[in-house]
């Protein structure tokens, strides 16, 4: 089961740079690894009225890393917060702020998954029920065997010489 937190940083200053990297601090490793969902960016109080501010974000696709503006925000009017709906399912992930000089905050969710040692447990549950399962199923083919055939059936084999098959009946056998 995943754990979720609140995730927030500040960006501030000409040119400011945050890293999201939580599997560098030696933390503990996790089944279904780490995610960052960001949901806002907005300039704090402190902004300059007027002036541009744009994030960019530096993050991993399926086959490359890719740098792209996801943000603008300017002081003093409508455009001084964005909601956004960001997934970033493998860190790391920069956030610059490649114009203006902020603070911009930018807001949203980590998630985290359950440690291994849970997924271990859990894969080891799964198999004691599957094989108490297979116990159960075995235990209701050995009851059928013991009732005994209901009636004797030829047996059909076939001719290796190809010629059509062959029945054998064991009624004329001691």
């Amino acid at each position: 089961m995943a754990d979720e937190y609140f995730f927030a940083l500040t960006l501030e200053g000409a040119k400011a740079s945050e890293v999201w990297d939580p599997e560098s601090k030696g933390t503990e490793e996790y089944q279904g690894g780490h995610k960052l969902i960001i949901k806002q960016a907005l300039l704090g109080p402190e902004a300059v009225d007027g002036e541009l501010n744009v994030i960019q974000v530096e993050a991993m696709t399926w086959k490359e890393s890719i740098k792209i503006p996801v943000a603008t925000l300017k002081a003093g009017g409508a455009n001084s917060q964005v909601l956004l709906d960001l997934s970033f399912p493998d860190p790391p992930v920069t956030f610059s702020l490649i114009q203006g000089s902020g603070p911009v905050h930018i807001i949203g969710h980590h998630l985290i998954g359950g440690p291994v040692e849970e997924f271990d447990e859990m894969d080891e549950l799964e198999e004691e029920m599957l094989d108490d399962e297979e116990g159960e199923e075995g235990v209701e083919e050995d009851e059928e065997e013991d009732e005994g055939p209901k009636s004797k059936k030829s047996k059909t084999t076939n001719n290796t010489k190809g010629k059509g098959a062959v029945t054998k009946n064991n009624k004329g056998k001691k």
